[in-house]
């Protein structure tokens, strides 16, 4: 079994894996912010007739797409299997059985030929996911907004992070895909009151913005969609024009909670820059408002491009690449049971820091 261990390295070329929900991707990454190729197979088109994710569907494709996936991101990168020196991998948050066929591919992988394999946190790495098209300065605060997750950190370093909140209920994806549900629009809900919101009226309907009132730098989605669910039973049959205010108003509650967490964040912590990652963050009224609110604050907003936003390897394999120059090595034995991060060996700077997690 391979242990934690302190490497003297400079420099870096990863194959990066994830397969934490619903698409199959590898990515090969060098020293965490080039990316020579990054490879995703999704699975929206088969999980659209179900409304949802199924996960067992879900794992089923990671089986068949996973070797052609990563077969794939060799070839793009132009290179062998023995140019790289480790393996990156999503070790959770995830499906449980999605996770568990990239793990497997990743140690077979890692065991044959003969490199370390990194573990990596999916939370963590939409953060890192900035640094493949930006250098931000340290410390900044990040906002993670993905399908199942919303979560605040404070990042400190590219390899640490401090959880200061997270949602308590439904994150911001689940709720805009379960209200899109209630509106009878199709999967991804989010995808489609973000159109139908253009067009329509953010200040028809005042919908509760939760916990704003409040300090804590905690989210709570589930009273905001029950309110969509209450507003449509007497409101059954909503013209189209009223459908587009309802998104518009939605919408506009979610990302107005969203950005104003992240400026109190950012505030109390006196940092001068903001990063916004996940899937949501490809929400043309969120990526808007929190440039125009942060802004007028001085805060600058990076985000990544969407293709970095939605689930990706590039994104872990950046994360990986850092994790790995600063000698943070999993064990080979390492499962997606534990959402925590893998034990850390001695990087240059030390014994690393254990990060938080959500």
């Amino acid at each position: 079994m391979t242990t934690s261990s302190k490497i003297q390295v400079m420099s870096a070329t990863l194959l990066a894996i994830e397969s934490s929900c619903d698409e199959t991707s590898a990515a090969v990454i060098q020293d965490g912010k080039k990316v020579l190729s990054n490879v995703v197979a999704s699975q929206v088109d088969i999980h659209k007739e179900y409304g949802g994710v199924v996960p067992e569907i879900a794992s089923r494709m990671h089986v068949e797409l996973i070797m052609p996936v990563v077969d794939k991101a060799f070839k793009d990168a132009n290179i062998g299997k023995d140019d790289i020196q480790g393996i990156a991998v999503t070790h959770g948050p995830g499906l449980i059985g999605a996770l568990m066929v990239g793990l497997s591919t990743a140690k077979a992988l890692a065991f044959g030929i003969g490199v370390p394999l990194i573990g990596v946190n999916h939370l963590e790495a939409h953060m890192s996911a900035v640094h493949l098209e930006n250098e931000v300065s340290f410390p900044f605060v990040g906002l993670v907004v993905s399908g199942g997750h919303t979560s605040l950190y404070l990042v400190r370093s590219y390899t640490e992070f401090e959880l200061l909140g997270k949602t308590r209920d439904d994150a911001a994806g689940e709720a805009f895909d379960k209200a899109a549900k209630i509106m009878g629009l199709p999967y991804p809900g989010g995808i489609e009151i973000d159109k139908l919101a253009k067009e329509g009226n953010r200040e028809a309907i005042d919908f509760p913005r939760p916990f704003m009132s409040s300090s804590t730098f905690d989210f709570s989605f589930s009273g905001l969609k029950t309110s969509v669910l209450y507003y449509l039973r007497k409101h059954s049959e909503p013209s189209e024009q009223e459908l587009k205010d309802i998104c518009a108003s939605y919408q506009e509650a979610i990302v107005d909670t969203l950005v104003d967490k992240t400026l109190l964040a950012a505030k109390e912590n006196k940092v001068a820059n903001v990063v916004i990652a996940g899937g949501v963050a490809c929400n043309s009224r969120l990526r808007e408002l929190s440039k125009e609110r942060l802004g007028k604050e001085g805060i600058n907003v990076y985000i990544p491009s969407p293709k970095y936003c939605t689930d990706n390897a590039a994104m872990i394999g950046s994360l990986g690449g850092f994790m790995f120059l600063n000698g943070d090595i999993s064990e080979l034995s390492l499962t997606p049971f534990s959402t925590s991060r893998p034990k850390y060996g001695r990087g240059r700077g030390g014994e690393a820091k254990k990060a938080q997690s959500s």
